[in-house]
């Protein structure tokens, strides 16, 4: 096996981190846009509004499904309302809620799948922000209860890591969190059997670009059985590319 020299790189901020030594990284500098941001209810209103319009326009929505959340601090959970289009909404429509459910802020219902937002909060202290939508692709691997491979796409691996397939629950009941909390703690995407996908994040951005990350693998595996081959990664550069995973969550969690 070739020896590589490691390079990642954050094509939102631009950061390069070199593997000079052994994986050993060093960081040439840290992207802010990783590391949770605790900017004010007003901006994250917005953005969870313009992440909801990124939703539709990517056709993962129909309708008024999915739904999109951010943690605001140890007690209060911004989250998408319940019965209104993602592609529509607008940032007065977002509501805010404590870790028991009661609405804080906001004149609607918050979303039908709260508890699964809650539960993920709850569960992980490094997760700020959950996007869930019924993405075709992803979708559809969960409705024919198959499991998308981790060891196809270096990005997925870098970026990713294991997407469960979880099993069936009833959509806004607490057997949802149930269904995460075999996987909860070592993966931060989610195959929802004949449901949708869910991505966890540092940030609305991690998890929105998680989630467009695992649409994509969806796709591509998709074209790939059609024509008949699926080649996985090396199992070394797997592992390699794992490792290189394991020391960037490290970094982030350090720089918390």
């Amino acid at each position: 096996m070739p020896q590589y020299k490691a390079i990642y790189y954050n094509r939102l901020q631009g950061a390069v981190v070199p593997d000079q030594k052994a994986f050993g990284l060093t960081f040439v500098r840290a992207p802010s846009n990783l590391i949770s941001d605790m900017a004010s209810p007003f901006v994250l209103k917005k953005h969870l509004t313009e992440y909801g319009h990124r939703l539709y326009q990517r056709g993962f929505l129909a309708g008024a499904d999915g739904n999109i959340s951010v943690r605001l601090d140890d007690d209060r959970v911004m989250v998408t309302p319940s019965g209104i289009a993602k592609g529509f909404m607008t940032p007065d429509d977002a509501v805010i809620v404590d870790f028991a459910g009661k609405v804080r802020q906001g004149s609607h219902q918050a979303s039908s799948e709260l508890l699964m937002h809650l539960f993920v909060y709850q569960a992980r202290e490094d997760v700020f922000a959950c996007v869930h939508s019924h993405a075709p692709f992803a979708t559809s691997f969960a409705v024919a209860g198959i499991a998308l491979p981790e060891d196809v796409l270096p990005e997925v691996v870098l970026t990713v890591g294991k997407i469960p397939l979880t099993d069936y629950a009833p959509p806004g009941t607490d057997a949802v969190p149930k269904s995460l909390e075999p996987h909860i703690e070592s993966a931060n995407a989610f195959l929802l059997r004949n449901h949708g996908l869910l991505t966890l994040g540092r940030n609305l951005e991690e998890a929105y670009n998680r989630h467009e990350t695992v649409e994509h693998l969806a796709r591509i595996v998709y074209q790939a059985r059609h024509l008949g081959n699926i080649d996985a990664i090396p199992s070394d550069d797997f592992q390699r590319l794992e490792r290189m995973r394991s020391r960037l969550d490290e970094f982030w969690d350090k720089k918390k």
